[in-house]
């Protein structure tokens, strides 16, 4: 229709002016939550963001990002709530079993030869993969000499991570991953059940440092001689992650060992070079430059 000579443009839910308001009003409360807050959401990939936003923004009973914007901005309760609803955490321990596998025949005798270990789990999540290395690294006789350093942005996670103690429900498929990955012991001589849970023997948490860090915005904290990430950086953009491949090139050790998710490559990054496979399909790296 028209007011006073202008036509009034009308767009369905699905046109493209709300898409680009959609963009518009994501890209102002990511940029609210980086300056008030310092966590920074902006290089994520934004098709999965933007369904992760939407959920959150329906979790909160609001109809708008922008509603969302202003109450998180507000309210730092519904920030943190919003952290978790972004950073949802997937993992299991020994996941992708022959990862595991491949980790001891190939890696593992290069760490036999270091007089001192460390190794950092980025985004390490609800810790069950940091438990798995541990574990590891106790059945070949290198965990005394090792430290684990496990990170995460998302405080939560990272509370149950340092507790160690997971659902009972989950030890069959937990079980079954151990022993197709390797596992030269009993798995359940590793926990200790009670009621519906699990609690991992605290030897295994004795070499272990939990700490925040978000792969985004903070830098280097130390040297280490292998860096896992495993999907990851599936939910980052190109530019967050030649970052983040940046800050893992300049933490490894010289012949550090770098291990990606199934889904995740160093090909495309000007790192690609610095690099040789010790496992393509696995996704294993050893820094060569």
């Amino acid at each position: 229709m028209t007011f006073n000579g202008f036509q009034e443009t009308t767009t369905s839910e699905n046109g493209s002016d709300l898409n680009e308001r959609e963009t518009i009003e994501a890209d102002l409360l990511l940029e609210g939550v980086h300056r008030l807050y310092g966590y920074d959401f902006r290089n994520y990939a934004k098709p999965s963001l933007m369904r992760r936003i939407w959920h959150h923004v329906h979790a909160e009973n609001l109809d708008t990002i922008s509603q969302l914007q202003n109450k998180v901005l507000h309210d730092r309760s519904c920030f943190e709530r919003m952290v978790q609803s972004l950073s949802i955490p997937v993992t299991e321990m020994f996941r992708d079993p022959e990862l595991f596998r491949t980790f001891r025949r190939e890696v593992v005798p290069i760490l036999r030869t270091y007089p001192y270990i460390r190794i950092w789990h980025a985004g390490c999540s609800t810790g069950e993969e940091v438990y798995s290395m541990a574990i590891l690294l106790h059945e070949e006789g290198l965990y005394d000499k090792a430290r684990i350093y496990a990170t995460d942005m998302n405080d939560r996670s990272l509370k149950q991570a340092k507790e160690g103690i997971y659902g009972i429900e989950k030890m069959k498929l937990y079980t079954k991953n151990y022993l197709e990955a390797g596992g030269t012991q009993s798995f359940s001589d590793y926990y200790t059940a009670k009621y519906n849970s699990v609690m991992l023997q605290p030897y295994l948490r004795k070499n272990i440092i939990f700490a925040e860090h978000n792969l985004a915005t903070d830098r280097s904290f130390n040297e280490f001689n292998v860096i896992f990430c495993r999907n990851v950086m599936i939910y980052f953009n190109d530019t967050l992650r030649d970052q983040v491949h940046g800050l893992f090139y300049e933490s490894l050790s010289r012949f550090g060992i770098l291990v990606l998710g199934s889904k995740e490559s160093i090909h495309f990054t000007q790192f690609s070079d610095c690099y040789e496979p010790l496992d393509r399909v696995e996704k294993i790296y050893r820094k060569i430059k």
